[in-house]
C-alpha cells in the first residue's frame, strides 16, 4: 500500500489516500492521481521507527507529504504546503516555506 494524492486541475491537493497503484490505475481520473510518501519532510525520508534520516534516501518523493490544501508543483515534481504569510519565503531546497525575519 502507499499514499496517493488527487492533483485538483487548479494544482491544490483536495483528497489524500491509501491505496494500491493497480487501483489507482483503475480510476477514471487516475492521471490526476500522485503517489506521496508518509515519512518524507523536506526532501528527507524518516525512518518510521527511529523518527531519524533514512539509510535510503531513494525512498524520499516530493520533498513532502502532501496534505488536502497543498499545492503539486509538476516542474519541481513537489508537493508545497499553503503559505503561512505573506512574508514566507519558499526554501528551493525543502520546498518548505520559511519565515524571514527582518
Amino acid at each position: 500500500m502507499a499514499h496517493f494524492a488527487r492533483v485538483h486541475i487548479t494544482g491544490k491537493i483536495d483528497r489524500v489516500i491509501v491505496a494500491e497503484q493497480s487501483f489507482i490505475d483503475t480510476l477514471p481520473d487516475s492521471v490526476f492521481w500522485v503517489q506521496t510518501s508518509y515519512n518524507t519532510r523536506g526532501g528527507v525520508h524518516y525512518d518510521n521507527a527511529t523518527g531519524q534520516p533514512s539509510a535510503d534516501q531513494g525512498k524520499a518523493l516530493r520533498k513532502n507529504f502532501a496534505g488536502i490544501g497543498y499545492t503539486y508543483d509538476a516542474q519541481r515534481d513537489a508537493f508545497i504546503p499553503p503559505k503561512p504569510s505573506d512574508d514566507a519565503v519558499l526554501d528551493e531546497a525543502t520546498c518548505l516555506w520559511q519565515v524571514v525575519e527582518d
